[in-house]
């Protein structure tokens, strides 16, 4: 009895698995024979799942959603190479970041806000200040970055590129990227800082007023 206990939830958990990956390989084979209704029902199905990726590359959100159209118009013309064997949002979101930065390229305003070279700014517990804030509180400081710092802040420490990559895909040195990490982060620890002290006193002052 111990042991249909322990392994049933994990051999319906693989079925379930099983089940998600032969649906969606059944809609892709459906968008890769143009079926329109099944383009459909993939874009319904993913677009607000990546969606966020294209907000955080974007200066606001009508660029987004351009970004997003364009993103999906490459979704569809490549899914053909698409492998399977690994995840579909993962490659879509490499697609999506793709598409963000080609958009900006476009219109010569990926690298007008990255500064030249500077001097790298020490940051002693950035990382414990930035741990203190949730997940969307930290996004929406981070969009409020500079073009160029939060570009190479997204790259970099959300989505894991490295310092040499993100030197190619910007076209700008690996010192240069460093640096805007940096400021980002130094930026980020400024408005987090500022956030605190404005709650300790207003905390304060309530308390005061008891």
């Amino acid at each position: 009895m111990v042991f249909i206990h322990i392994f049933v939830p994990v051999f319906k958990e693989t079925m379930a698995d099983t089940t998600q990956i032969i649906e969606r390989d059944i809609l892709i084979e459906q968008c890769l024979k143009h079926d329109r209704n099944a383009q459909f029902c993939f874009y319904e199905k993913y677009s607000r799942k990546v969606y966020g990726v294209c907000l955080r590359y974007a200066k606001n959100s009508t660029d987004a959603e351009d970004i997003l159209q364009e993103g999906f118009i490459k979704v569809f013309r490549y899914l053909k190479d698409y492998s399977g064997k690994g995840s579909l949002e993962g490659w879509m979101r490499r697609i999506m970041v793709t598409t963000a930065l080609n958009y900006y390229k476009k219109k010569n305003l990926l690298n007008k806000e990255i500064d030249p070279e500077a001097t790298r700014i020490a940051l002693p517990n950035d990382y414990e200040v930035l741990s203190k804030m949730t997940h969307m509180e930290l996004l929406e400081l981070v969009h409020e970055l500079p073009f160029g710092y939060k570009t190479v802040f997204n790259l970099n420490t959300i989505e894991g590129y490295s310092h040499k990559e993100i030197s190619k895909i910007m076209n700008i040195s690996v010192n240069t990227s460093k640096s805007q990490l940096s400021r980002a982060k130094h930026s980020l620890r400024k408005k987090i800082e500022s956030i605190f002290e404005i709650e300790e006193n207003m905390l304060a002052t309530s308390l005061l007023a008891c």
